[in-house]
């Protein structure tokens, strides 16, 4: 077997400073134009491996989306509630059923059609299908048990001659490091079909901390398992990159991981990635540098895994800052002529926007000086990249005017002590021992599928949260059997931050003053928020009168469609809403017993629009006394039938 390993050494590359986009490879060029891509389908992860979340479909719009009715639910029993995104091929849905199988159902009656078993844990974010030429063979992917797996999408019959038994242990091949040390390889991440390959990012596997392993990204033949080529997101020694980590840093720098999503650009052969934070996510002691290719959106050859440009949106992460969602390509008219581009929402709130080949920004992109940091043995970055243009869609400082106004007196008082006894200010001020608010938050921000884009008219939509975080570094015990660094430097004290989402008081509300969500539009022709409005609400405050506050960290993506309609559903009201693209207006919204998650589908078949939301649970960050939440399933809307 070939297997093809990315080298991109300095003298491939004509290269910009770190931290700033490196020139396209000579492949680019090559590269024609996009085509127009068919929106109406919902035949791939988040609709289509363009990520945009649109749907050029009609049937429901703004004069009777007010109308909609349930059409049919799937009944998921129990279990954790429902994040995926179901793709839809002709008139059969693909999702995630009960007890972790893959269904095929109806997409017009929700009838079982045929169920795939599985053993331990499987993506639940969403899945792909690729297609033969002649449409004979059709084949179902996802990540089982951090195995690559492989059914028919007929029969859902696992494809025996894929891999061994239909699967490949993601973990083989280009990772290297002793493989009985590293834990399967299990991600939520669906990966990306282009042509005969299934692109697939590892996690940082191993441990949360130090001990995590490089998360590289593989490209596997779709019919034989085989791997193809490997890049590797912690460079090699001689690699480029490998200059802004540690001597062999790679030996045990974990992490850079693609854990989210990505995006292809079909006609180009590009596919877009963007990675995690190097591990440890809080302390970088270990790791002097910028780390890449860590917290970055590379671009690469999707045939054979050169990188044709990166651009590093956070330097020496120590927020968990990784770069959390799906790339959007859009197409938008700048300086009087049409760019193909593609935009990337973030957790810092700021979204940034490039050439989609060269990887110019758009707008230029500043680096500014920010907070030092006053841990002994840190190297964090002096400065940061700040986009000049669009203007960023989240708050950035914080301080103790911010205090939430709807906490208990308990909580206000919770509250006052944090700020008494913390560092505080503006964005990327660094972890400390005392305890550093950190805002807007690893949790907040953007996250996996928080935007849409309308390709038509150059807009996109991000579904944002404000969700401070106290990181605050302790040393361990003496005796702590917390991973370390093979290879820590002289002096190093291997620093962890308990998780600490600072949500206070009785009602476990959070430290900061609404909004809370908010669903921003903007219009990247110009590089301007066109509107920006609270997202959803909280249920128990509501039942005081308040409202306006935006629902409490919702972990709901946006659907657009044709019409002019923007889908979205949250958590901490237990709603599907849909509005307006134009004003933000709200035109429609359904109680449910329970909250909405994921990324809603839409669809069509036999000439009637269907729109499907994940239902179940309380949320990723429910709050405390919330009612019993009703059954986890999937829940589809459509029109009355004349």
């Amino acid at each position: 077997m070939t297997v093809s390993i990315s080298k991109c050494f300095a003298a491939s590359v004509v290269a910009l400073a770190v931290g700033l986009g490196a020139a396209p490879l000579a492949a680019a060029k090559n590269m024609g134009p996009s085509k127009p891509f068919d929106f109406k389908a919902w035949d791939q992860y988040l609709g289509g491996g363009d990520s945009s979340q649109y749907s050029s479909l009609k049937q429901i719009d703004k004069s009777n989306v007010s109308k909609l009715k349930i059409a049919w639910t799937y009944d998921l029993g129990r279990g954790p509630a429902p994040n995926f995104n179901p793709i839809i091929v002709g008139d059969v849905m693909y999702a995630l059923g009960p007890k972790n199988a893959i269904v095929a159902l109806d997409a017009k009656t929700g009838k079982e059609i045929w169920s795939h078993p599985n053993n331990g844990r499987v993506g639940n974010r969403g899945i792909n299908q690729w297609v033969s030429k002649d449409g004979k063979d059709r084949r179902l992917f996802y990540i089982n048990n951090g195995m690559l797996t492989s059914i028919d999408a007929r029969t859902g019959k696992t494809i025996t001659s894929f891999g061994k038994d239909g699967q490949v242990d993601i973990r083989v091949g280009g990772l290297d490091r002793d493989l009985s040390k590293v834990r399967p390889l299990q991600t939520n991440n669906p990966g990306r079909i282009y042509q005969n390959l299934i692109i697939i990012s590892l996690p940082a596997g191993g441990s949360f901390g130090y001990g995590a392993s490089p998360a590289d990204i593989h490209a596997y033949d779709v019919k034989t398992g085989k791997l193809k080529w490997v890049f590797h997101t912690i460079p090699a020694p001689g690699e480029f990159g490998s200059d802004t980590l540690p001597k062999n840093g790679r030996s045990w720098i974990g992490g850079g991981h693609n854990w989210s999503e990505s995006t292809i650009d079909e006609k180009r052969g590009i596919i877009y990635i963007p990675t995690g934070t190097a591990r440890y996510d809080f302390y970088g002691g270990d790791r002097k540098g910028n780390d890449l290719f860590a917290n970055s959106l590379i671009a690469l050859d999707a045939k054979t895994g050169k990188r044709l440009w990166h651009y590093q949106l956070v330097h020496h992460d120590l927020w968990d800052y990784d770069i959390p969602e799906a790339p959007k390509l859009i197409t938008v008219m700048h300086n009087g002529k049409k760019v193909d581009a593609v935009a990337q929402a973030t957790k810092m709130g700021f979204l940034f926007v490039f050439d989609r080949v060269t990887g110019k920004p758009l707008w230029p992109i500043e680096e500014r000086p920010v907070p030092k940091s006053d841990v002994q043995g840190e190297y964090a970055s002096p400065t940061q990249p700040f986009p000049t243009l669009p203007p960023a869609f989240e708050r950035q400082k914080i301080s103790e005017k911010d205090i939430n106004p709807y906490l208990s007196a308990e909580g206000k008082e919770q509250a006052k002590k944090v700020f008494a006894e913390s560092r505080y200010g503006t964005i990327y001020t660094p972890p400390s021992l005392k305890g550093t608010i950190a805002i807007p938050g690893h949790q907040g921000g953007a996250n996996w599928g928080g935007s849409a884009v309308d390709p038509a008219h150059g807009e996109m939509y991000v579904v944002s949260r404000s969700l401070p975080t106290l990181d605050k570094l302790v040393a361990p015990e003496p005796g702590s059997k917390r991973p370390v660094p093979p290879n820590p430097p002289e002096g190093f004290i291997p620093y962890f931050s308990p998780v600490n989402f600072l949500r206070l008081g009785p009602e476990s509300l959070t430290i900061i003053s609404p909004p809370w969500s908010q669903l921003t539009a903007y219009d990247l022709n110009k590089g301007t928020i066109k509107w920006q409005i609270p997202l959803g609400g909280v249920s128990q405050l509501e039942e005081k009168g308040i409202t306006g506050t935006g629902g409490q960290s919702p972990r709901g993506g946006p659907a657009l469609t044709a019409s002019g309609l923007i889908f979205v559903g949250t958590t901490t009201d237990r709603k599907v809403h849909a509005y307006d693209q134009g004003t933000g207006k709200l035109l429609w919204e359904h109680q449910f017993d329970a909250a909405c998650e994921g990324v809603p589908a839409v669809y069509e078949v036999d000439g009637r629009e269907y729109v499907a939301f994940n239902v179940g649970g309380n949320g990723t960050f429910g709050l405390r006394g919330s009612p019993k939440p009703g059954e986890n399933r999937y829940v589809v809307f459509a029109l009355p039938q004349k």
